[in-house]
């Protein structure tokens, strides 16, 4: 991204996935963990990632404010942005696998079917009148996968690669070999979805 002046962006995450995305955007940054309440009554997808979004962006202010960060804990120059990724299917929205057992049920699931994988992100941010403003969005990509057999889910399970994963599993890692094909931003697979995130940073920042 050109022209951005000094504006610094703050992920509110620990993830090394979202970590080398954001570096994409070519702007200064930083990452903080934050222990937000990742729980929501939503059923729909795009609302329920859009919420966690802003809880996750919310405990990054108010952690930086408890740091002396500033009185509010954003800097005029700056950038919070919180993520949250699920997958979607059939009705069902499917989060992080509770345990091995819970990951074989989610990869039978969507073995042979095709699924939606839904990120949400907010942006906290200064606008013209000096005041913090949010803006919370959700992209969704189709993803398609081929029958897998369930020694295959079983042997993807024992290299542990599926936890902490939305749907229990990595796109970006071995589990590609059962993707047949996508439909939208892959990126937004991974866990952020850089292209509509710059469309978004462009236009509050004017930049």
């Amino acid at each position: 991204m050109s022209d951005c002046g000094n504006i610094k962006l703050i992920l509110a995450s620990g993830s090394p996935r979202r970590r080398e995305l954001i570096k994409l955007l070519g702007m200064p940054f930083e990452c903080i963990s934050v222990d937000a309440d990742e729980t929501t009554c939503r059923t729909n997808p795009a609302e329920a990632v859009a919420e966690i979004s802003e809880k996750k962006a919310r405990a990054a202010l108010a952690a930086r404010k408890s740091q002396g960060c500033s009185q509010v804990g954003l800097q005029p120059n700056e950038v919070i942005i919180g993520a949250d990724t699920v997958v979607a299917y059939n009705g069902e929205i499917l989060g992080k696998p509770l345990d091995d057992a819970d990951a074989e049920r989610m990869l039978l699931a969507l073995s042979g079917n095709t699924h939606f994988v839904y990120t949400g992100v907010t942006l906290l941010y200064y606008d013209k009148a000096g005041q913090i403003s949010q803006l919370s969005f959700a992209e969704k990509t189709e993803v398609h996968f081929a029958d897998i057999s369930i020694d295959d889910i079983r042997r993807y399970i024992s290299t542990g690669n599926h936890r902490d994963k939305a749907g229990s599993y990595a796109i970006q890692d071995e589990f590609s070999v059962h993707v047949t094909g996508i439909n939208g931003d892959y990126n937004n697979v991974v866990g952020f979805p850089v292209s509509r995130l710059y469309k978004e940073l462009k236009a509050i920042l004017k930049i």
